[in-house]
């Protein structure tokens, strides 16, 4: 009664419910987006830490040991080698071009198709370097150790797990009390509708009763034959049916 008065027109009964809905489906695509949004950063994240050793963050995998630091003519570099061509890294890397350190790479870690290996040469032939590197199918992997930007990349994965954590019990609990209201909202709408499809069918005074019928699976095509034989001569489009039929009431939940 106080959320939908019936001292109120039919009219605004109706907008009161488009209105409660409206809200409704609003606040679900904000609450839905901003979740969805935070859930698909941490599976990128995540893609990003499990998938092959060509596209997943190395971050984890090497440690400040593998590499060449502050130094003014050297530099490290990591490069993604087919399981296969692991041997043939080991035994041509010093001649893929000049300058390049000896016995200055080792196998870091590998996955089920490639080999993670680092190598160190003077920084003047980096590019030349990545281009013979490639024509043997070695991939350079673009990566700069840096220890604060890999702790920020550590936190920013705690921080979206415990963001999301934080934003999933509340969303399901927003989910199931809206939920509710949308469905009750719906019932009315479904009683409005058969109170002004009753007085365009029987007119006025109103003199006719809605009853909600649940019937088990097995006995909708029975209970909609019996209903035909007790109400079909009020259609105006049927032939009409017998008024004195009874109904078998134990057929059917009501």
């Amino acid at each position: 009664m106080a959320k939908y008065p019936i001292k109120q027109s039919l009219r605004n009964i109706a907008d009161i419910i488009s209105k409660q809905i409206g809200q409704i489906d609003a606040d679900l695509k904000t609450k839905s987006t901003a979740y969805n949004s935070l859930k698909g950063n941490l599976q990128n994240l995540e893609k990003k830490q499990t998938g092959s050793l060509l596209t997943r963050n190395l971050a984890d995998l090497v440690k400040k040991e593998h590499f060449i630091l502050d130094s003014e003519y050297l530099t490290t570099l990591l490069v993604i080698v087919p399981k296969i061509l692991a041997n043939d890294w080991l035994a041509n890397y010093e001649k893929i071009t000049d300058m390049i350190v000896p016995r200055s790479s080792q196998m870091i870690t590998q996955d089920n198709d490639y080999c993670l290996f680092n190598v160190t040469l003077f920084k003047k032939v980096v590019e030349e370097f990545k281009l013979h590197a490639r024509e043997r199918k070695f991939i350079v992997r673009d990566f700069v150790y840096n220890e604060e930007e890999l702790a920020a990349g550590k936190n920013e994965m705690t921080k979206l797990i415990t963001d999301k954590k934080k934003q999933f019990g509340p969303l399901v609990r927003w989910l199931k009390v809206n939920f509710s209201e949308a469905f009750c909202a719906l019932v009315h709408v479904k009683a409005l509708r058969v109170f002004v499809e009753s007085v365009l069918r029987y007119g006025l005074p109103v003199n006719f009763q809605a009853i909600l019928i649940e019937p088990n699976k097995k006995s909708v095509k029975r209970l909609r034959e019996c209903l035909n034989q007790l109400y079909g001569h009020l259609d105006g489009a049927s032939a009409g049916g017998q008024s004195n039929a009874s109904i078998d009431v134990s057929e059917f939940s009501i």
